[in-house]
């Protein structure tokens, strides 16, 4: 247990922090999960549509280092692979 003053800010501080970095990765695997929905659905189109929704969403988890740089470039690389690869069995 903390002790300290600066040591019971900090605990207060990284669980606000906690907060924050749990909605910004719901909400970029929400718009994931969402586009799978859509290509198993074989809404190729509308996939498409929500692909800058999630890369936005992606993008500001990387910027905020709630993931790192690389796992978000791997992510939307997928991503977009997955979309590319239904079209052309379309």
């Amino acid at each position: 247990m903390a002790i300290t003053k600066s040591a019971k800010k900090e605990i207060r501080a990284s669980e606000k922090k906690a907060v924050f970095n749990l909605r910004r990765k719901r909400t970029m695997k929400a718009a994931i999960k969402e586009i799978d929905e859509l290509l198993k659905e074989n809404k190729i189109d509308e996939a498409q549509k929500k692909l800058s929704e999630a890369y936005k969403a992606i993008d500001k988890a990387a910027k905020m280092n709630t993931i790192k740089k690389n796992t978000a470039s791997r992510t939307k690389s997928r991503l977009s692979a997955k979309i590319k690869k239904a079209k052309t069995t379309k």
